[in-house]
């Protein structure tokens, strides 16, 4: 409908600017009529050079990429668990003699307890199956079931609310950060679904929790490769197989802030899907600086000084992260900002660089140029931090925060339970633009921004549809 009456606006525009011109050139239209019969000939083969270089823009051109729908899964009610009922888990297994044996490690128990309460998380997270029986199930076949339920589950409600068969899809991207069996996860789905033999599959690993926009900017690249055909993206990180139970404080964070999630996202390069499309996306913006050995070893899977293995998050971390994402706007500003804060920051970088070295950098307001905000639900320190360098509203991190609180750091997925909850709050209007931000190892800060093309409505078994009525929530810290 924008683009509609943009080309209206602009077909009356240059009508009258041509009718104005015409008469105040004192040319009529039997004048226009008598130059093109004269000059056929010539007017003809300068048409031909246009008409070439109008064609190659036309076959040049990046295609647009659009977002159809997507899907977050929905673990069932029997694998929620409260911070008490974590902590009896905590206690039994240790009864159990599975970790933290001596009395000398009481501490560690407490040392968890400790960051469960200041998480942010709420009373309803999900762990799964292998890790709530004793003896705990941490092998190969409780890990595959797993992330089967999670990855099938959000695929076949995404199938259902698309009406997409799985035999048109041609793009197939899955991201998966420390779960990689062979075969790959990639092609358990082409293998559970039936996808076609030349579909262009990938599976990602090890690339952390910002891999989901990875996985978009990867679709979108391909999608400008193969035209008219259908992209899928699935985002997910296992849980069972990656309890750590060892003594390593640093460790024994992640065992506290990750949970049972995944979304599945179907995109579209064909020109007729924008019909039924609910956003276009407009940038990524991918940033790296592994170059660095601080960002490179700031989280890093390695095994214990007794040989167990589980993910070291150094102190380094939060000025890794920083710094990362310093670049990351630096980036994305030119692209999505409006001219006022271009020349604003500008001039704050030329008064710095040769006249006021000790000048504050200047923060960009991006909120003129975005309606809503993704934030990686990483962990509360994480959004109070992103909140307060970005000079956001609560509302502004309200879906970061209800994500965290409802479904605990599902990793790269988790950008998607954000936006799930911004359309079941009702807010999503047309031409809203969305900046969805994650922070990974390696070290990395990805963007991906989206415009909405109309007033978009949560799907059929959206994420929150059971719980919405009671969100916000406090959060007591």
């Amino acid at each position: 409908m924008k683009n509609l009456k943009m080309f209206l606006f602009k077909f009356v525009f240059i009508s009258l600017m041509v009718a104005l011109s015409m008469k105040g050139s004192g040319i009529n239209l039997e004048d226009l009529q008598n130059f093109f019969i004269h000059n056929l000939e010539t007017i003809t083969l300068l048409s031909f050079p246009l008409l070439f270089l109008l064609t190659i823009y036309m076959l040049s051109r990046p295609k647009p990429v659009y977002l159809v729908d997507f899907s977050c899964y929905l673990p069932p009610s029997h694998l929620k668990v409260s911070v008490k009922t974590l902590m009896e888990h905590a206690r039994r297994a240790r009864e159990a003699g599975m970790c933290w044996k001596n009395k000398e490690n009481d501490h560690l128990v407490e040392f968890q307890q400790k960051i469960l309460e200041r998480s942010g998380l709420g009373q309803e997270t999900c762990i799964p199956e292998g890790l709530q029986c004793f003896p705990l199930q941490q092998g190969m076949a409780a890990s595959r079931k797993e992330t089967e339920e999670v990855i099938f589950g959000a695929l076949d409600n995404l199938f259902r609310n698309t009406g997409v068969k799985p035999g048109e899809i041609g793009i197939l991207v899955v991201n998966s950060s420390t779960f990689n069996p062979t075969p790959s996860l990639a092609s358990m789905i082409v293998n559970k679904y039936k996808l076609r033999d030349n579909i262009k599959s990938l599976n990602l690993g090890g690339m952390g929790c910002s891999a989901g926009v990875i996985a978009i900017d990867v679709a979108k690249g391909l999608l400008q490769v193969h035209r008219n055909t259908y992209a899928i993206v699935v985002s997910t990180e296992n849980i069972t197989q990656n309890l750590y139970l060892g003594k390593n404080k640093s460790m024994l964070v992640t065992n506290c802030l990750f949970r049972v999630g995944g979304a599945a996202i179907l995109l579209s390069n064909r020109s007729r899907d924008r019909a039924r499309a609910k956003y276009e996306l407009l940038h990524t913006v991918r940033i790296h600086t592994g170059s660095d050995d601080r960002s490179f070893e700031c989280a890093t899977q390695e095994e214990d000084e007794d040989g167990i293995i589980g993910v070291t998050l150094t102190k380094n971390l939060p000025m890794v992260a920083a710094r990362t994402l310093k670049i990351n706007i630096a980036t994305l500003g030119p692209l999505v900002l409006p001219l006022k804060e271009k020349l604003a920051f500008f001039v704050t970088f030329l008064k710095k660089k040769y006249f006021r070295p000790e000048l504050k950098n200047y923060t960009p307001d991006f909120k003129l140029a975005f309606e809503h905000f993704c934030i990686h639900a990483g962990g509360r320190a994480l959004i109070d931090e992103l909140e307060k360098n970005l000079k956001l509203s609560p509302l502004h991190v309200e879906a970061s925060r209800m994500t965290l609180h409802r479904f605990g750091n599902t990793s790269s997925s988790s950008i998607w339970y954000e936006l799930a909850y911004t359309e079941a709050k009702g807010r999503m209007k047309e031409g809203d633009r969305i900046w969805q931000i994650a922070l990974g190892s390696g070290f990395k800060c990805n963007s991906s921004v989206w415009v909405a093309l109309r007033n978009a409505k949560p799907s059929v078994n959206n994420p929150w549809e059971d719980c919405m009525d009671r969100y916000p929530v406090e959060i007591d810290i």
